[in-house]
């Protein structure tokens, strides 16, 4: 790529993440994003909770009437139901995934569609998969550098859901350890992410918290989260937002939790300086209305932080 070229394609970049920050949702340079990737992910159980969620219109319209700045979703949702409204919502196209049959020791998620798919059908980013510490990460850092580099052909904005998984992560605690929720929170911002999804990190007790401690305890280096295990929830994922970088952090939602524990997991990530909620079976496991309320009751929150 020359540098006419180059400079191009940053702009088309550019004006893709203005898009979800400032033209779609709230307009404040926050990102609210209703996620869909999880029949592929989990399977059709999370759709027992509200089976009106099963037919991904139902989140269409609740991500096109609640102002999200963006859907997430793989390629098959997307040419059969974003693709009939694509000019009222962004699409971030999922580019890879797995099912969760098999055990998640060495976790990779191949591709499930391109970014030549993206660009083809007017995808407004691109989503990635990339598990941190699995034995497979040699092959996953691989196939995200591909990708990361048609990105920038493209001009498509990059979005790494950035999880640690594998057998070596679990060994060291676990996986929404605050050691492994900030090395994944660096390891996406120096391999070239623009938007960085990741879990909020967790106190653990029991095992493994006795685990954890054994792994920190070896290295010097590490030894400081061990006192950071004690901190606020808010210190904890300001931290990891530091690792970030100059990269957007948006933090997953995960399993449906009660109205109190979302409304504080909230408010505790927008103070700490996230961009944005990824929030997905929080919100359509809910009956329509009631989904559309809490988007409302989230989006008020949010403009408190812009």
């Amino acid at each position: 790529m020359n540098v006419k070229n180059a400079k191009n394609s940053e702009n088309i970049k550019k004006k893709n993440l203005d898009k979800m920050l400032y033209k779609h949702g709230m307009g404040k340079g926050k990102l609210l994003i209703l996620p869909i990737d999880q029949g592929l992910e989990h399977g059709p159980m999370d759709f027992f909770a509200n089976p009106e969620a099963k037919n991904p219109e139902f989140q269409l319209k609740l991500a096109i009437e609640g102002g999200y700045s963006a859907l997430a979703c793989h390629i098959g949702i997307a040419e059969k139901y974003w693709a009939e409204q694509k000019d009222k919502i962004p699409l971030i196209l999922k580019v890879n995934g797995k099912t969760a049959i098999p055990n998640d020791d060495e976790a990779f998620s191949p591709l499930t569609s391109t970014v030549e798919d993206a660009a083809r059908i007017g995808a407004t980013a691109v989503g990635y998969t990339l598990y941190v510490g699995s034995p497979a990460q040699d092959k996953d850092l691989a196939q995200l550098c591909q990708v990361r580099k048609e990105c920038v052909e493209h001009g498509l904005p990059l979005v790494v859901w950035s999880y640690p998984r594998g057998k070596a992560v679990q060994e060291k605690g676990d996986r929404d350890s605050l050691y492994s929720v900030d090395y994944a929170a660096r390891v996406a911002m120096e391999i070239g992410a623009d938007i960085i999804k990741l879990n909020i990190s967790k106190k653990l007790s029991g095992d493994k918290l006795e685990k954890y401690k054994a792994f920190l305890e070896k290295k010097e280096e590490t030894k400081p989260y061990l006192e950071l295990e004690n901190a606020s929830d808010e210190e904890r994922m300001r931290i990891v937002v530091g690792s970030a970088g100059k990269c957007y952090v948006i933090v997953s939602g995960g399993g449906k939790v009660s109205d109190t524990d979302l409304v504080e997991r909230t408010e505790f990530c927008l103070k700490a300086g996230v961009t944005g909620i990824v929030y997905g079976r929080n919100m359509w496991q809910r009956p329509y209305k009631e989904a559309l309320e809490m988007t409302r009751k989230v989006k008020e929150m949010m403009l408190k932080y812009t």
